[in-house]
């Protein structure tokens, strides 16, 4: 999580950026959040000094709300001027491509506090960078100097010249100012990892900067610099923040500290390396260590089931801060997972992501960063719930999915970090089995581009107390990344045949539930077999689903994706051709009613615009042929069928949609609502023939109408069509 921001009109609106993409804000103080989605991983945020209601984000693009951040709109590049969007990468990010586009990228701004109509930005291209200015929030643009690096932040000094005013930019570097007389760089005898600045009520301004060679701070803009120590020896510094308005005030983000009495220290039983947050209340002379934690967790700092399930440590110290700038006292802190908030200038911090259910478990307060993969529903009890989980394990909710606990005890530590699926036996009540793995986000080539998916750590467990607690279940099966699981459901109870989707060696089979396994890969030709989805037909026919080892566009190697299909229970294996142009299968269902009918859901390879050989794929003759039925939407992670109507399909992927048919597949159209980036997988609401869940890459779990109001694509990006040119932003400019 980064760039927690505070509004200077309101201090209970708040924005915040995640690396999955999503944004979030909150009017009440952090008691609730919303997610909405710029197509891409937000950098900065600034909030109009004169209209509480407009605010900016930057990405790929500038972007500007009017309405209390409820919609955003395009400022640059121009509407006008936007060709079409590139997502040809395997995560599909997004480049925005416009002609003209004199700026380039935007990483920083500001805005006048004395007139609300001039932006300032720092943009460029090719790492050459100036600073721009525009007088009609952005509609023209004027250069005003060249830049000797990439800046990270603006700053504008509300007591200089007005029309004129001093401008303060913070590059890795140097610290270069823009006054009225003239511009100049200051170059900083150290590396500049964060900036942070305030001014007095006098106008003299005060720098507080974080560096691999310490704390430092700076009070006449950052000509000359001076260490500034908190108590104790060997800190690391991540951000430092200070308040606008009150500069005396800073905060800084440490790890690795030891106090000076370690021999104290280790009469305590602590390992003498602390980590939190330190203030300052006279401009850097002193600090307090005002969060201070180590292998326990500190009573000042109230969290809620992060350091619960993972403990103090796994989110580590904020990744940044943020202080509001009419209250030194209230500030956030953003970390590797979780948001914390202090309004009493750092006697009490508390977590803002979650929040304890009053007689129960856990419960969302709406800021989920959290990537899954399933929804998965006990059949004899309708209040179970589960969620498979990556970095986080296995979930499991006891009341219909109102609050949430950790699933895993018994799961062996090393497969603790993921579990990819979970599978109930239809006939015996209680009885579970879970595939899991020490490695996350697969398949994405992130996680085996430079390892061996052979040292993977994972496998199966099972459980017979409904998912409460778990016995290790993997004679016979090598340590896999395991990542699904499948039942045959004419195996006796007493003897269940079950088949186990395992990354890098293949799939594997028991014929006792789950007690002894056999690798069964006569047939695939794979030398580095990367299985990763199983299905079985009506008829008991197996398909295994490989994923690709390539990204590069090269078809016909051993780095291709496959799908293989075995008619005598994964005894022998024979290799489905694959639609011409595709070698990243994703996904594969196949009809109940008429097995020849099967779906591929494909993963686009980074050619061209919009990546190539993706998208949904129908073959009526069982894998024969196929023709291509989805293309406008190229990066699909799975395609499902409603278990209630056979003609009615899902699917969703990494372009900021869900899919729905109606017709078997052979029309789609999105389902209005869900804009989140990178999705996962849609899963049918037992309870409502007109919901549906759908599990994301890093936005946890959504939930809505399939039957929804009809509203555009999504907040942000019209749908472009090759050869089109976007029409359809609009402009908003403020009053």
């Amino acid at each position: 999580m980064f760039n927690p921001v505070i509004s200077p009109h309101d201090a209970n609106t708040v924005l915040i950026s995640c690396d999955m993409t999503g944004s979030y804000i909150t009017h009440d103080g952090g008691q609730t959040w919303r997610m909405f989605n710029l197509r891409g991983v937000v950098k900065y945020f600034a909030f109009d000094p004169v209209d509480p209601k407009t605010m900016y984000a930057g990405n790929q693009g500038l972007w500007r709300s009017t309405d209390g951040g409820e919609t955003w709109k395009l400022l640059y590049p121009q509407p006008s001027a936007l060709r079409g969007v590139k997502m040809n990468s395997d995560h599909a990010d997004e480049t925005l491509i416009a002609e003209p586009n004199p700026l380039g990228t935007i990483v920083a701004l500001a805005i006048d506090p004395d007139d609300h109509r001039v932006l300032y930005v720092a943009a460029g291209k090719s790492q050459s960078f100036s600073l721009f200015m525009s007088r009609d929030f952005g509609g023209t643009w004027q250069e005003l100097n060249r830049l000797s690096e990439e800046p990270r932040r603006i700053w504008i000094d509300s007591k200089s010249t007005k029309g004129a005013p001093t401008i303060y930019l913070a590059g890795k570097h140097a610290i270069e100012v823009r006054t009225s007389s003239g511009f100049q760089g200051l170059p900083a005898p150290f590396e500049l990892t964060d900036v942070s600045l305030g001014f007095a009520a006098d106008g003299k301004p005060t720098m507080y900067a974080a560096s691999p060679k310490g704390l430092f701070v700076s009070r006449d803009g950052g000509a000359n610099w001076s260490e500034s120590r908190l108590p104790g020896s060997g800190a690391k510094f991540r951000t430092v923040a200070t308040s606008l308005r009150h500069p005396e005030i800073a905060y800084a983000s440490y790890n690795q500290l030891t106090e000076d009495n370690e021999i104290l220290n280790k009469l305590r039983g602590r390992s003498g390396d602390w980590f939190g947050v330190a203030k300052t209340i006279d401009g850097g002379k002193s600090w307090q260590l005002v969060w201070k934690e180590s292998s326990k967790a500190a009573p000042n700092v109230h969290d809620a089931w992060i350091t619960e399930r993972l403990g103090p440590a796994w989110a580590e110290n904020p990744l940044e801060l943020g202080v509001a700038e009419q209250d030194p006292n209230l500030a956030y802190g953003t970390d590797f997972g979780r948001t914390m908030k202090t309004s009493d200038g750092g006697a009490n911090w508390t977590a803002m992501y979650s929040r304890k259910v009053p007689g129960g478990e856990w419960t969302t307060t709406g800021l989920d960063v959290t990537t899954n993969y399933g929804v998965h529903f006990d059949p004899f009890d309708s209040n179970r719930q589960f969620i498979t989980y990556t970095d986080i394990g296995l979930f499991r909710s006891e009341d219909g999915g109102k609050s949430w606990q950790s699933s895993t005890f018994g799961v062996p530590e090393a497969w603790l970090n993921t579990t990819y699926w979970v599978l109930f036996d239809p006939k015996i009540r209680g009885r579970m089995w879970s595939v899991n793995s020490g490695t996350h986000d697969l398949p994405r080539p992130k996680m085996w581009r430079h390892t061996s998916e052979l040292t993977y750590k994972g496998g199966v467990c099972r459980s017979d107390d409904g998912g409460k607690t778990w016995t290790k279940s993997n004679d016979g099966m090598e340590e896999t990344a395991a990542t699904h699981i499948i039942l045959d459901p004419n195996s006796s109870p007493e003897a269940r045949v079950l088949y186990v989707a395992a990354f890098g060696r293949g799939v594997y089979k028991s014929t006792d539930g789950g007690k002894s396994w056999t690798l069964k890969n006569n047939g695939i030709t794979q030398s580095v077999p990367q299985a990763w989805r199983l299905v079985m037909d009506s008829g008991g026919t197996l398909y295994a689903v490989l994923a690709r080892r390539s990204e590069d566009g090269n078809i016909g190697n051993d780095g291709d994706g496959a799908i293989y299909r075995s008619r005598d229970g994964a005894e022998h294996w024979e290799r489905i051709a694959l639609p011409s142009g595709v070698n990243g299968p994703n996904g594969l269902a196949v009809d109940p009613d008429n097995p020849q009918r099967l779906y591929l859901a494909a993963w686009a390879r980074a050619a061209g615009m919009h990546g190539d050989g993706g998208g949904i794929f129908l073959s009526e003759d069982g894998g024969k042929t196929w023709r291509q039925v989805l293309d406008r939407d190229r990066h699909i992670y799975d395609v499902t069928i409603d278990p209630r109507n056979s003609n009615v399909l899902y699917a969703s992927g990494f372009e900021s949609s869900t899919w729905r048919s109606t017709n078997s597949g052979e029309r789609w159209e999105r389902i209005p609502g869900f804009n989140f980036k990178w999705g996962h997988r849609v899963i049918p609401d037992p309870q409502d023939a007109n919901a549906i869940y759908v599990t994301t890459f890093g936005g946890s779990v959504w939930h809505g109408k399939v039957n929804g109001k009809a509203q555009p694509v999504d907040i942000a990006t019209p749908e472009l069509e090759p050869g089109t040119q976007n029409d359809g932003l609009g402009s908003d400019v403020p009053k």
